[in-house]
């Protein structure tokens, strides 16, 4: 089997945002909550639910926006 890069999604307090999805992206997601479920044994149930933890992947990953997240703070300091 495949190693996905989402792990377990953890239940957390939501805000609600609404958000128009191409039907292709959309699709993507179903596809990719199919196979997170045959992987973890988790089901998520509806596939939205996988877009906040895939955010925080990214953004926890892409190592400009942390540099530049950091340099900010140091100014605002």
């Amino acid at each position: 089997m495949t190693k996905l890069k989402l792990g377990p999604i953890a239940n957390d307090k939501p805000v609600k945002v609404t958000l128009a999805l191409p039907a292709a992206l959309h699709s993507d997601l179903i596809a990719y909550a199919e196979i997170h479920a045959m992987e973890t044994g988790q089901s998520v149930g509806d596939a939205m639910r996988l877009i906040p933890p895939m955010l925080e992947r990214f953004l926890g990953t892409d190592r400009a926006f942390i540099r530049a997240r950091r340099l900010l703070a140091d100014q605002a300091r």
